[in-house]
C-alpha cells in the first residue's frame, strides 16, 4: 500500500490583499486556467492537505474542491485572509471538521498597514469569532513576523490563547511563490527577542502541542539568523505542492519554479515516478536555502520526532526543575552574531534575500498576457465585483 503524502493545493494566485511582504497579488492566475475538479480527483491519498492561494475563497467552487479533497485527505486546513466571511461560514457549516487559519499580521493598526486591506483586522477577527461561536475547533491566526510587527507577536498569541484558538507563525521568506526576492529582517536581535518571548510563553503552557510549536519557533530564530536547518528537508519525497496550473512542485520556497510534472497531463503515479520528478528531488537534496516554513517543517518534525522531542523534554525539565528559561542564544549562529564572529552583511548574504535578483512569478504565458493592459489589482478587483454582481449583492 502506497504511503500517504502531505500536500498543499494552491487553488488560485488571485488575491484581494496587498501584503507588503508578498507581491502575489500583482501576478494573478486566470480563472479559466486554474486547477479543476478533474485534476484534483487525480491527487494521491494524503494524511494532511493545506488549501491556499492567493486567496482561496475567491474561488466560488471551493466547496466542491473541499468535497473532493475530503475523499483523499484525513485533515484539511485552509489558509485565508478572512475577507469573505459569508463564504467561510457557509463552508464551515458543511465541513465543521475543517481547519481555518486566518492571516493576521499583528494588532489592528499594524495588520492593516501590512496587509493593505481596509478594516482587514476587524474582518478577519470577526470571522474567527463567528467560527468559534459555531463551535469550530480547528481555527486560529496565522502571522508572518517581520520588523514592522514583531512587537505584536506575543500580544497576538495571548489573544489567540484567551480565545482558545490556534496560533501559527512564519518569518519573511523569498521565493517565486511570493513573487519577492528582497524580504529581509533588518533588526534580527529585536525580532528574535520577540520570538524568544513567544517560545517561553508556549513552554509555560500545559499543551504538548504548544511545546512542539515552541521548537518550531526556536527554528524560526535560527532561520532569521540564516542558520542551517535544524531538521532535514524531505520536500518532493514525502510532501508536494500543486499550483493553479496543475504543476506539481517540491515546495513554495524555491527561487524559480521547480516542476516535477503536470497533473493535467499525467496520472499521479506517472508524474511522481517520472524522470522530471527525480531531477527535482536531486535538486532538493542539494538545496541550500534553509527554509523554515510550516509546510516543510511539520512533516520533518513528525518524521524525525526524536530531535524536537528531546528538545521539548530538555526545556520542560529546565523550566520546572532548574527554573531556567529558553534563550535564543541556544542557537550558535545567534551567539556568533553577538560575539562579532559574523556580521549583518554576511548573514544577509546567507539568507534567501537577493538584492540584485530577478523576481520570478511562476505564471503561465496566458496569465502574463492579461497583465499587459491591466495591473493584477485591477484584474482581481474586477473579478470580485463581477462575482458580487452575479449574485445580485
Amino acid at each position: 500500500m502506497a504511503k500517504k503524502l502531505n500536500g498543499t493545493v494552491i487553488v488560485t494566485y488571485r488575491c484581494n490583499a496587498r501584503c507588503s511582504m508578498c507581491n502575489r497579488y500583482k501576478a494573478p492566475s486566470m480563472p479559466q486556467e486554474e486547477i479543476t475538479l478533474d485534476t484534483i480527483k487525480k491527487l494521491p491519498q494524503m494524511y494532511f492537505t493545506n488549501i491556499t492561494g492567493g486567496e482561496p475563497f475567491i474561488r466560488e467552487d471551493l466547496p466542491q474542491i473541499v468535497r473532493e479533497l475530503y475523499k483523499k485527505s484525513d485533515r484539511i486546513v485552509i489558509s485565508t485572509n478572512g475577507f469573505f466571511t459569508d463564504r467561510i461560514v457557509a463552508l464551515c457549516k458543511e465541513f465543521p471538521q475543517i481547519g481555518i487559519r486566518i492571516s493576521i499580521e499583528g494588532l489592528e493598526k499594524t495588520n492593516n498597514e501590512i496587509r493593505g486591506l481596509e478594516d482587514g483586522f476587524n474582518k478577519g477577527y470577526t470571522t474567527l469569532l463567528k467560527l468559534k461561536e459555531m463551535g469550530m475547533q480547528d481555527v486560529g491566526f496565522g502571522m508572518t513576523v517581520q520588523d514592522k510587527n514583531a512587537d505584536d507577536l506575543v500580544p497576538l498569541y495571548k489573544l489567540s490563547d484567551e480565545l482558545n484558538m490556534e496560533f501559527a507563525t512564519a518569518s519573511l521568506h523569498n521565493s517565486f511563490y511570493f513573487v519577492e526576492s528582497k524580504n529581509v529582517i533588518k533588526d534580527r536581535p529585536m525580532v528574535a527577542k520577540n520570538f524568544e518571548d513567544l517560545v517561553n510563553e508556549l513552554l509555560k503552557s500545559n499543551s504538548p502541542k504548544k511545546w512542539f510549536r515552541a521548537y518550531f519557533n526556536h527554528g524560526l530564530i535560527n532561520y532569521i539568523y540564516s542558520g542551517k536547518r535544524l531538521l532535514p528537508c524531505d520536500m518532493s519525497f514525502d510532501t508536494f505542492f500543486i499550483d493553479p496550473y496543475g504543476d506539481v512542485m517540491p515546495c513554495n520556497g524555491t527561487k524559480e519554479k521547480e516542476v516535477m510534472g503536470n497533473l493535467n497531463e499525467k496520472t499521479w503515479d506517472e508524474l511522481w515516478n517520472s524522470e522530471e520528478a527525480e531531477k527535482v528531488r536531486s535538486k532538493v537534496r542539494c538545496c541550500d536555502r534553509n527554509c523554515w516554513m510550516i509546510g516543510s517543517v511539520s512533516p520533518a518534525m513528525h518524521k524525525y520526532i526524536h530531535k524536537p522531542a528531546l528538545w521539548v523534554i530538555k526545556h520542560k525539565f529546565l523550566r520546572y526543575f532548574k527554573d531556567k528559561k529558553y534563550s535564543m542564544f541556544e542557537n550558535k549562529i545567534v551567539c556568533d552574531y553577538r560575539d562579532g564572529k559574523v556580521t549583518k552583511e554576511e548573514l544577509d548574504l546567507l539568507s534567501t534575500c537577493d538584492f540584485d535578483g530577478v523576481i520570478f512569478d511562476g505564471l503561465s504565458d496566458l496569465s502574463k498576457e492579461q497583465l499587459k493592459d491591466k495591473t493584477g489589482e485591477e484584474i482581481v478587483d474586477a473579478d470580485i465585483l463581477a462575482q458580487t454582481i452575479s449574485k445580485g449583492i
